[in-house]
């Protein structure tokens, strides 16, 4: 039963000529897919529809040949023979009820076609601006570009009706659409009708509205997807002149989608941005036009979603991330399952799905983009197969997640945990600067195990494989985490480096033991993620002088995939900690370390008083080997399945372990498939000729 609180996120709403069910908005969003495997994509849209949402929209849809974004992997819709796929897509969004949108993009300076070889086109002649620093220039769009520029997005507006979609959005934020690079006089320097003032820098964008409207007809609506702030200085699209724009246009799109800044800016994960980061550039608009306004903000509770509409903030609540985190998150507010959402961390682990061009993860939610691909339901579990009892050794993320799974199959599943507390690495993690959120991967699965009677947890347990062995259950899972390295082990050293032992080595655990060194530190940060970040940010808090060396050209240099590599940079810095890059450290003395350039060898010594070295981790299999030494014994002790998982089997982000443990349980008792492969996955068809 609903919570009445929550009863006005479930008013249905008008956009232009549709009605969406609800105020629950799932905005466009990456997912690794695309056009490469549209039916997992689909299969992905389509579980949001069964979960409730309202309107739901594709990712970046790229519009035309003449801009495109490879090596990134978005959706397209260049000509008639992309509508199938679409089509599908818009299909599965329909299925129960939803809206189903599409958002056009033409991608103008942001557009490298490096696939269409084509030559990029934007307002004005500039170097394209991609991630990539790719070193392609755009040339300046004349008159007949511009009427090339109407007609292509008229004609894609025809498909995107035809595919069966009932909004269409034009993409302009993030600084990645035409519409933006036009608005921005930092993109835009014409001095034609189309540049100078506010009204000329958006004609193009009234020109695209008008004529999309007549395309489509009284059938769909058309939406904006328009950047807060631009966040770039005095030549940015700032939030004074956006409000004025939307002013000046108040009723021209059926809906206005407003979201920060670049994709950083808007997407920053939970570290440096909290749920609802965005009201205060969006509070006050929604009074300068009719037309309903989209805002996000990794919305998460649904008392700040009610706050965000009862206020007059927004209209919709838009959620990208969340969405994908828990899929169902609206039909579980209607059918007053608050606990039983999944809620998002802000990790930022999807978006890595489209930064490296690959299918996304998430850390909470292991079922994503494995709809289509394994026939994973986020809500539902296959019966358990012809075996009764698991017992799963360890209670991080990757043993949490199998016993919660494997509970909702019907096993009798007992934890045994060495510790005295659920959470394994998760619950150390938590407790560093700015990843307090990411406790929701332990809270979630603790608050789901103690509502299964079939699930039994014991605290510290540390066992044996004469233990294991003597239980008698017939499934075993080992999941006991790993440690960090000490030797400086990683990928400038592949063997121990030379530790003085007269200096103090810690590593990230020691650390999150309370083992914090002061004085003049020296950070080695061979692991590139966001520990080596995070630890450089604990000690220079507590009064540490903090030297973080890294071989990489990057500090955290992995996190650019998460979007946050610019603001830990920058943290850091503002915190006075040095940051060393392109050197490797060598050698630990007992004064300090000696560093050597990663391209020339040139060496140079630092002195310290304590070394931290975040490096690599060594799983903690030792359990597990000497079980598999002794697999003849298993069968007579009654096991039939002994298997390794998560940081116990291979270490990596925390969404791979999660990962690992649902599939473990999803796996369980199922048949041997052998040398087939263990998805789906849609192969490219040959043409004649």
């Amino acid at each position: 039963m609903r919570d009445q609180r929550y009863d006005i996120l479930f008013e249905p709403m008008k956009i232009g000529p549709v009605t969406a069910k609800n105020r629950f908005y799932q905005v466009p969003h990456c997912n690794g897919g695309g056009y490469r495997d549209p039916s997992a994509a689909a299969a992905m849209r389509r579980m949001k529809s069964e979960g409730g949402w309202g309107v739901i929209f594709t990712e970046q849809t790229e519009m035309h040949h003449t801009s495109e974004i490879t090596p990134f992997i978005e959706l397209r819709l260049w000509d008639d023979a992309d509508i199938p796929a679409l089509a599908k897509m818009a299909k599965a969004m329909h299925q129960h009820g939803a809206l189903a949108g599409i958002q056009l993009a033409y991608s103008g300076i942001n557009g490298p076609n490096l696939y269409t070889k084509e030559v990029p086109r934007g307002p004005s002649a500039l170097p394209i601006r991609t991630f990539t620093n790719d070193p392609v220039q755009a040339r300046a769009m004349d008159r007949q570009d511009i009427r090339d520029l109407r007609r292509w997005h008229r004609n894609a507006f025809k498909r995107a009706k035809q595919a069966g979609f009932d909004l269409v959005c034009l993409y302009g934020a993030h600084g990645f659409g035409i519409i933006q690079h036009f608005l921005s006089t930092a993109t835009n320097q014409r001095s034609d009708e189309y540049g100078g003032s506010l009204e000329n820098r958006s004609r193009l964008m009234r020109e695209l509205i008008e004529e999309g409207r007549d395309a489509i007809g009284d059938t769909c609506g058309l939406t904006l997807r328009l950047s807060l702030d631009e966040m770039i200085g005095e030549l940015g699209f700032a939030n004074s002149e956006v409000r004025d724009m939307i002013e000046m246009h108040a009723d021209l799109p059926d809906l206005w989608d407003l979201a920060h800044g670049a994709w950083e800016d808007c997407s920053g994960p939970s570290r440096f941005k909290e749920e609802a980061a965005q009201e205060s550039l969006v509070s006050g608009i929604k009074k300068l036009t009719s037309k309903p306004v989209v805002g996000v903000g990794r919305f998460t509770s649904p008392d700040v979603m009610v706050r965000m509409i009862k206020t007059g903030t927004l209209d919709f609540v838009g959620c990208a991330r969340p969405s994908i985190a828990d899929p169902f998150l609206p039909k579980k507010v209607e059918e007053g399952r608050i606990e039983d959402i999944r809620e998002c961390i802000g990790c930022n682990i999807c978006i890595t799905g489209d930064m490296t061009m690959s299918i996304s993860r998430c850390t909470q939610n292991p079922t994503f983009m494995e709809e289509w691909r394994k026939g994973w339901h986020p809500e539902r579990m296959q019966a358990k197969g012809d075996s009764d009892s698991v017992l799963i050794v360890g209670a991080g993320p990757a043993g949490l997640e199998a016993a919660r799974a494997l509970g909702l199959r019907g096993y009798q599943v007992a934890i045994a945990e060495a510790g005295t507390a659920l959470g394994g690495r998760v619950a150390r993690e938590c407790l560093l600067p700015g990843l307090s959120a990411w406790g929701r991967v332990r809270d979630y699965r603790q608050y789901q195990l103690g509502q299964m009677p079939n699930v039994d947890i014991y605290f510290e347990s540390r066992l044996s494989a004469d233990d294991i062995l003597s239980f008698g259950f017939q499934n075993v899972a080992i999941a006991t985490g790993s440690t960090w390295r000490r030797d400086g082990v990683a990928r400038a050293h592949v063997v121990p480096m030379p530790i003085d032992a007269a200096m103090p080595v810690y590593t990230p655990d020691d650390l999150m033991d309370g083992k914090v060194p002061s004085g003049n530190v020296v950070l080695f940060d061979d692991d590139h993620y966001y520990m080596g970040g995070v630890l450089a940010e604990l000690m220079a808090r507590q009064g540490a002088e903090v030297t973080l060396v890294t071989p990489s050209a990057y500090v955290s240099d992995w996190t650019r995939n998460t979007l946050e590599q610019g603001a830990i940079h920058r943290r850091l810095a503002e915190m006075g900690v040095d940051i060393v890059l392109n050197r490797t450290v060598t050698a630990i003395a007992s004064g300090g370390v000696v560093t050597a350039c990663v391209y020339t060898g040139a060496k140079h010594e630092l002195a310290a008083d304590a070394v931290v070295l975040v490096t690599s981790r060594n799983q903690d299999d030792a359990v597990w080997r000497e079980l598999k030494a002794r697999e003849s014994e298993w069968a007579d002790n009654g096991i039939r399945s002994i298997k390794v998982i998560g940081d116990a089997e291979a270490p990596g982000p925390i969404a791979w372990a999660t990962y690992a443990g649902h599939r473990f349980a999803r796996e369980l008792d199922e048949a041997d498939i052998g040398d087939a492969l263990p998805f789906r996955r849609e192969v490219t068809a040959l043409a004649d000729g």
